[in-house]
């Protein structure tokens, strides 16, 4: 029962308990305690809404910053992306594998220029920070599972005869 109530919050937050019981055929009671379990638990970590920020007067730059680092002995990668994950700025912390880069950061700012301050002020001083790279996001397709412009249809490019 777990499995499917963490199904439907992930694909919509909004779903109110007697909703979910209706959805599973399970008690309304029994779903709200499971939620609220799962949320002492950090399962449920918290909920989020997607904002199509491109569509607001409120501009956002999203960039993903790669770190290459030297892991500490006895800690690794855990020390230097517990403290990145405290950073207002930052969204998200992955260790990666396979890559160029150990950790990579999501992180929003008011401009390029904020996200390049935050960059050279606050992460690549680190003691153990040996390089970054930065990737600033142009647009947002998909986010979250949730596509931002659906399908326009027909071929939108003006044709020329010849």
């Amino acid at each position: 029962m777990k499995e499917e109530i963490l199904k439907l919050l992930e694909k919509n937050s909004h779903l109110t308990p007697a909703d979910i019981a209706a959805m599973i055929g399970a008690g309304e009671e029994e779903v709200a305690e499971a939620i609220s379990e799962m949320e002492k638990e950090k399962i449920i970590c918290g909920y989020r809404t997607v904002i199509n920020w491109e569509k607001t007067s409120d501009e956002k730059v999203t960039a993903q910053i790669g770190v290459k680092i030297s892991p500490v002995r006895g800690e690794g990668f855990d020390r230097i992306a517990e403290r990145l994950s405290r950073f207002e700025e930052v969204d998200s912390v992955y260790l990666m594998s396979g890559a160029s880069h150990d950790l990579i950061l999501t992180i929003e700012g008011e401009s390029m220029k904020d996200i390049s301050h935050f960059v050279y002020e606050k992460i690549a001083p680190m003691e153990t920070v040996l390089s970054t790279s930065t990737f600033f996001v142009l647009k947002k397709y998909k986010d979250h599972n949730v596509i931002f412009e659906e399908n326009r249809g027909a071929d939108e490019r003006i044709q020329i005869m010849a």
